[in-house]
C-alpha cells in the first residue's frame, strides 16, 4: 500500500464521471493509470497494482493481430472499476503486448518474449512497486501461451514485500454454458468479446476461416494428459482454432460482465486481505 495520502476518492457508480461508458473515454478513470496523473496518485492510496499481459499474434482471418491487448486493456479497465465502486484502490498499469510465441516464429509479425524475459520484465516491476508500497500486484494473462505460475514461483521469494498471484481471464468463468463451441485461438469466445469490446476491428464474420485444427497423432497429446508445444502452422491453416461462425455481440458482452464481475470481486477482496494471513484452520 502506498502511503502518500489518506485521502480516499469518493466511490464511483455505473453511471458517475468515475465510470465512463466504453465507448466514452473523455473522462479520466483514476484505477486506469495510464489515464491518471502524478496530482491523483499522490492523493490516492492504492491497495493493488494489475498489470495485463497479452500478446501480438495472428488471429484468424478477421480478429487483429492485438486481439489479447485489447480484450486485457477492457477487462482489466472494468475490473477494476467494479473494485474501485466496493471501495478497492486498484491501479490498472499498461498492458505488455508481447508474450510467449515460440510456436508462432513462422508466422510474421507473432513477436515472441521468452518466459525469461518476461521473468525479468515481471521482477523489474514488481521490484519497483514494493519499493513505492504497493504490496498486491495481480498479472491479468490475455494469451494461452502465457503461464505465469513457474514464473511467479521462482519470483516471489526474491519479492517477499509483494503478494504475487495471476488470472487468466477467459477461463475464471466456465464459457460452455455460453458459447456452442469456446474454441482455443479465434474461435467464438474470443470473437464475440471482441464483437462487444472492439466492434470496429472485427472484419465480416464471412471473411473468416474455419479455425480448423489437425489432432496430434500421439493418444496422450491428442487426449490432453501429455502436452507439449503446438507449432501454429502444423496445426492450422488460418492460424485459428476455433470456429467463430456462431459469434455475437450479446453473447460477448455477457461473458464479459461475467468475467469482470468474478475478477473485480476478487480485487476487491484482495485489497483488503491480509496476505500474511491468506488461510485459515479447517473448520
Amino acid at each position: 500500500m502506498a502511503c502518500l495520502s489518506s485521502d480516499r476518492r469518493p466511490l464511483a457508480s455505473p453511471r458517475s464521471p468515475m465510470a465512463p461508458s466504453m465507448s466514452d473515454r473523455t473522462v479520466p478513470r483514476p484505477y486506469v493509470l495510464a489515464e491518471t496523473t502524478w496530482k491523483e496518485v499522490k492523493r490516492t492510496r492504492f491497495d493493488v497494482a494489475v498489470l495485463p499481459w497479452g500478446a501480438t499474434e495472428a488471429h484468424n482471418y478477421h480478429l487483429p493481430y492485438a486481439t489479447d491487448v485489447i480484450q486485457c486493456d477492457h477487462i482489466a479497465a472494468e475490473a477494476a472499476r467494479v473494485a474501485w465502486a466496493r471501495g478497492a484502490r486498484v491501479a490498472v498499469l499498461p498492458t505488455m503486448p508481447f508474450g510467449v510465441q515460440t510456436g508462432q516464429l513462422d508466422i510474421p509479425f507473432c513477436i515472441n518474449v521468452n518466459p525469461s524475459t518476461q521473468l525479468a520484465i515481471l521482477g523489474d516491476i514488481a521490484s519497483a512497486l514494493g519499493g513505492q508500497g504497493i504490496r498486491k500486484l495481480v498479472v491479468l494473462n490475455g494469451h494461452g501461451g502465457n503461464d505465469f505460475r513457474a514464473i511467479i514461483r521462482d519470483l516471489q521469494p526474491r519479492v517477499p514485500d509483494v503478494f504475487l498471484c495471476t488470472i487468466n481471464w477467459w477461463n475464471c468463468v466456465d464459457p460452455k454454458p455460453h458459447f456452442t463451441a469456446p474454441g482455443d485461438h479465434g474461435g467464438e469466445l474470443e470473437t464475440s468479446v471482441m464483437m462487444h469490446v472492439a466492434p470496429a476491428l472485427v472484419r465480416p464474420l464471412a471473411e473468416a476461416g474455419p479455425g480448423s485444427e489437425r489432432k496430434a497423432t500421439i493418444a496422450g497429446l491428442r487426449e490432453g494428459w501429455a502436452w507439449a508445444p503446438r507449432r501454429w502452422t502444423s496445426i492450422t491453416d488460418d492460424t485459428g482454432v476455433g470456429d467463430p461462425a456462431a459469434s455475437t455481440a450479446a453473447k460477448g458482452e455477457r461473458f464479459f460482465g461475467l468475467v469482470t464481475e468474478r475478477i473485480g470481486g476478487f480485487l476487491a477482496e484482495l485489497a483488503k486481505a491480509d496476505v500474511a494471513a491468506l488461510y485459515e484452520e479447517p473448520g
